[in-house]
């Protein structure tokens, strides 16, 4: 843990008691003021696509010179059709129903005292991430939707990048009349900022941090601020035996080669022995065309078509997420050992089946315990904005208050109202 000067904890804390500030005025915002923001602020990123992807620009060459990974470097990466996108999902995000003041249960007790358990606000949204600038504007969107502020720390590797998008959307948020400290960063801090934020309790309501495994270890071990773990992404794609040839060549080339630098990419597939002989070749040459390097059991290697090649794997590669163009390839016996291996090596993200056989199915879906299991389809599906939530904050992995991608719903806690007519406890 990073030791904290005097004078940047003071300087974080002051951030966070205007954010607390600026929450206060956010949880009674109506839906229709808070929309209207999100709109500015989607108008604002496009009309000043130009300055923010500069500053990106500045981080993309720092990230090149310090040798940042590909998938990394794809994460940094900004451009006008990326922002666009961006800020398509703060429309959608505009567009969904207003989180804030919705009745979750009620009753009516013997004793006449009627009982409403309504959504309401955090207040105070922390994250703490890296190289992934859009997470900014996400966070933003959807901290400003369910009526929250938000005190982000973007790391260095996006410093320049997160200074532009932050003072678009203060701009966009003082022009929609709500206040600019309803976004702040502490980039300008460092890693004895995000120590400060760790420690902000009473100020910071929840903390999220999203990034690699020493990242998240760190702010869930250290923080004193309630943290949702979230992000690692050993995600996994099982080939049954009866799946189908072309659809599983298909999703499994999709969960690997989309986007390699994401937590819901594929780092492992497992296929039944049964189609190790027709399957799985078939599988590893488009891998291999697509320049993915295959890290094979012994089963697997002996697999591979003529001229494709593998590299034999350790213990490691089924414990390790690649963010890269690397795929950790197995060759089962069957389901069970599927699971078992799934069970044995998964960070609990997302895991995926190709099969046409329902007791499979059923039994690979009741027996796992990840945020996302999912039957015929790739692994890149697991994403707020597909999943229709309008952006994401992170994909939680643990299991308390939130659980996979994590969007409007998760950003809100819930108070009880009672309503008596002067009943008094015996």
């Amino acid at each position: 843990m990073t030791a904290v000067t005097p004078d940047v904890e003071t300087a974080v804390l002051a951030i966070c008691r205007s954010a607390k500030e600026a929450s206060r005025a956010l949880a009674t915002a109506t839906r229709a003021t808070k929309d209207a923001a999100l709109i500015e602020m989607a108008e604002a990123l496009v009309a000043q696509a130009g300055r923010i992807v500069a500053a990106n620009q500045e981080d993309i060459a720092r990230g090149e010179a310090s040798g940042m990974s590909a998938g990394l470097l794809d994460r940094l990466t900004l451009t006008d059709a990326r922002i666009d996108q961006i800020a398509a999902a703060l429309r959608e995000v505009a567009s969904l129903p207003d989180p804030v003041g919705e009745i979750r249960r009620g009753s009516t007790l013997p004793n006449g005292l009627r009982l409403v358990q309504k959504s309401v606000p955090l207040g105070v949204v922390g994250m703490i991430y890296e190289a992934r600038p859009n997470v900014t504007v996400d966070a933003a969107g959807l901290a400003l939707k369910s009526g929250n502020a938000a005190v982000l720390r973007g790391g260095s590797a996006a410093a320049k990048s997160n200074e532009a998008i932050v003072a678009v959307l203060q701009e966009a948020l003082e022009a929609a009349g709500l206040p600019r400290d309803a976004v702040q960063s502490i980039d300008a801090y460092g890693r004895e900022g995000a120590t400060a934020l760790m420690h902000a309790r009473g100020l910071v309501d929840v903390l999220v941090p999203r990034g690699g495994r020493d990242l998240i270890q760190t702010v869930v071990r250290e923080s004193t601020v309630p943290a949702i773990e979230t992000g690692e992404g050993n995600c996994h794609v099982y080939v049954d035996a009866t799946a189908p040839l072309e659809r599983a060549v298909d999703i499994v080339l999709n969960s690997k080669t989309h986007r390699v630098g994401v937590c819901n990419a594929a780092e492992t597939l497992l296929v039944h022995r049964d189609r190790a002989g027709d399957v799985l070749p078939a599988i590893m040459a488009a891998l291999r065309g697509a320049g993915v390097t295959l890290h094979a059991s012994g089963d697997a290697a002996a697999s591979a078509p003529a001229g494709i090649a593998t590299v034999p794997a350790t213990e490691e590669d089924w414990a390790t997420e690649y963010l890269s163009m690397d795929l950790a390839v197995k060759v089962v016996a069957d389901i069970d050992e599927a699971i078992e291996h799934i069970r044995t090596y998964s960070t609990g993200h997302t895991e995926a089946i190709v099969s046409e056989s329902y007791a499979a199915i059923e039994r690979f879906t009741t027996s796992l315990d990840s945020a996302a299991i999912i039957v015929n389809a790739s692994t890149r599906f697991t994403d707020g904005g597909q999943f229709g939530l309008g952006a994401e904050l992170g994909i939680s992995t643990q299991k308390l208050h939130a659980r996979g991608p994590m969007g409007l719903g998760e950003l809100t806690t819930t108070t009880w109202l009672v309503y008596g007519e002067g009943q008094t406890r015996a």
